[in-house]
């Protein structure tokens, strides 16, 4: 017999009764009952009873046994009593009565409990990750990100891309987050960088002459934590073609990741024929470019009700060009106190409050529900009416506005129907809802440096191209420039390349970068450009956000192995840490630290 198992603790069925067996594991639970010691023994692929009495020669090692103690035992395999079946669990037909057994490898007091899903402080269990690994739901989300990888992997292959790896030591680069920086020893004096992404890798491997390629690709970033993204690194699906148009993008990647949520999504829908919105409409109607289309509610502008209407405020502030009110719509939430609460929130987030109207049920002789409330009041029951008949609200129904400069009160305007949604209970959980959002803008304006910047991808190809560059307001630009949203999370991003050589110039020079400055940090994709540069264009998606969505996780860190904190630090490792007197000779470098 193998010198630790026979079987894995999974494996064993009521096609095993009467068998000898050996397994080993951890101990995940021990009971004592009356003398009787029952011993839920778990490994990777399952869990098992054991059970052993004092008749038994392990009995005396067992009773020392604690919680993941790591044991082998030796038994014969039984059918359970009747009436102590266990049918939530695989092996729940039989049990293994325990004759031999051997200490692996004792367990010292725990810092956390392993048994069970009770929380328990992150730090602790960033620090113990390697206990907080064992328990059953994370152990659970983590090969099911194995699973979504491999999937992911079929899914690329079956559509003709190849997969291949690009270089980790890099050039440092300006766009995006800050760089992680690598001293190198042989060049005194010089650094590379850690990619964050392989972009310009793999577009040129496009001029390189391969077709379609794609990776699961490492990124790094050195940036400010984010609830959305893993601090240090994250990985993406990483994705290139050739000779292609946005819509050849969208064809060979909506079947991927529709195949992905509907194969692990544990039978919740996925939208089939995922909707285009451009830009512009997502901020106008939800409120952002990442909208969770499980929300019902859409957000429309109706300024012309309040324009000279009683009500100065907003009077007043439509006198003002550009500036506009915005209704966001709260079918049931036509009570005080819920109008109240929204107003609540509203101060809470440092908005000055929330206007609303409720509407209910109609005044004597009126057709339609009554609207309520101080705007109602002051605009009047014409305006009211037009208001209600256009959101196309009913008796119990309430409406909240917000008004001023839309490039000012969007993302709050967003918050709001997000809140007015989960409170008002509208939102299907059960559901996963993709889209595309397009037609990004391609620079926006730097308020704090006074001076044009690209909004999204530098190297996106301008709709328009060169003459857009040369002879349009670059603020009114469009990008062949698109992400993926789901559920209210951006899951992808990409976009159709610019390959002209002058075109890119072009773009950079007016984000504020010269010809040379572009030949220098990127010199490659511009060398690469003048000898003949296919049309190309690609996306990444993010395999952490997906996976989260996918394992209903609260957060990013409980789809990842080994994740830092939000202070980006390695708590089981002791990462960052300092380098030695020696290394930092070696390197040829001399620290500047802050003063404390």
């Amino acid at each position: 017999m193998h010198r630790y198992r026979s079987h894995t603790c999974g494996a064993l069925s009521a096609s095993e009764i009467g068998s000898q067996v050996r397994l080993s594991g951890w101990c995940h639970r021990i009971r004592d009952h009356g003398g009787v010691l029952f011993i839920d023994l778990r490994d990777h692929y399952g869990m098992v009873q054991c059970v052993v009495d004092p008749d038994s020669p392990a009995f005396s090692q067992l009773e020392q046994a604690r919680a993941e103690w790591v044991i082998r035992v030796d038994g014969k395999v039984r059918r359970r009593p009747e009436g102590t079946e266990n049918p939530d669990l695989a092996t729940g037909e039989i049990e293994v009565y325990v004759t031999g057994t051997e200490v692996l490898g004792a367990a010292a007091e725990l810092p956390l409990p392993v048994f069970g899903d009770q929380e328990y402080p992150e730090e602790i269990r960033l620090k113990y990750r390697f206990l907080d690994l064992r328990r059953e739901k994370l152990h659970n989300n983590i090969m099911k990100r194995g699973r979504i990888i491999a999937s992911m992997r079929r899914r690329m292959q079956e559509q003709g891309f190849f997969e291949f790896q690009t270089p980790i030591l890099t050039a440092s680069s300006p766009e995006g987050a800050r760089d992680f920086l690598v001293p190198s020893r042989i060049h005194p004096g010089k650094f590379y960088a850690l990619p964050q992404a392989p972009q310009q890798y793999k577009q040129l491997l496009m001029m390189s002459g391969f077709d379609r390629y794609f990776q699961i690709a490492p990124c790094f970033r050195d940036e400010d934590p984010r609830a959305d993204r893993l601090p240090g690194e994250f990985y993406q699906l990483d994705v290139e073609m050739s000779f292609v148009e946005q819509e050849d993008v969208f064809a060979a990647m909506e079947p991927v990741i529709t195949g992905i949520f509907e194969e692990f999504g544990d039978g919740r829908p996925v939208t089939r024929d995922w909707p285009r919105i451009p830009y512009a409409e997502a901020i106008r109607k939800y409120g952002t470019d990442k909208p969770d289309l499980r929300n019902p509610l859409v957000m429309q502008d109706v300024s012309a009700h309040f324009r000279g209407s009683g009500f100065k405020v907003f009077a007043r502030l439509l006198e003002v060009e550009g500036n506009e009110v915005w209704a966001i719509p709260a079918p049931g939430g036509g009570s005080r106190s819920f109008c109240d609460r929204m107003n609540s929130w509203a101060q809470g987030e440092g908005q000055p409050g929330l206007g609303y109207i409720m509407w209910g049920a109609p005044e004597d002789g009126a057709a339609g529900p009554a609207g309520r409330g101080p705007l109602a009041n002051n605009i009047g029951p014409e305006r009211t009416e037009a208001v209600r008949q256009a959101l196309g609200m009913k008796e119990g129904d309430a409406a909240f506005f917000v008004a001023g400069d839309p490039k000012k009160f969007w993302k709050f305007a967003g918050m709001a129907r997000t809140r007015v949604g989960e409170e008002l209970k509208l939102v299907d959980h059960d559901r996963f809802e993709l889209a595309w959002i397009v037609d990004f803008p391609f620079y926006e304006w730097n308020e704090d440096e006074k001076k044009i910047d690209f909004s999204h991808n530098p190297f996106s190809m301008p709709q328009g191209g060169l003459e857009a560059l040369n002879t349009q307001d670059p603020l009114t630009i469009k990008a062949y420039q698109y992400d993926i949203a789901c559920n209210g999370y951006e899951i992808a991003s990409g976009g159709i390349r610019n390959h002209r050589p002058e075109a890119m110039v072009r773009a950079f020079e007016i984000a504020g970068y010269d010809e040379q400055t572009v030949i220098e940090r990127f010199g490659g994709l511009y060398r690469a450009f003048h000898y003949g540069a296919p049309p190309h264009g690609g996306m990444a998606a993010g395999i952490d956000r997906i996976v989260m969505l996918l394992c209903n996780a609260g957060n990013l860190r409980e789809v990842a192995l080994f994740p830092m904190n939000q202070r980006a630090e390695d708590l089981m490792m002791g990462a960052p840490s300092p380098a030695t007197a020696k290394q930092l000779r070696e390197l040829h470098l001399r620290l500047n630290l802050p003063e404390k």
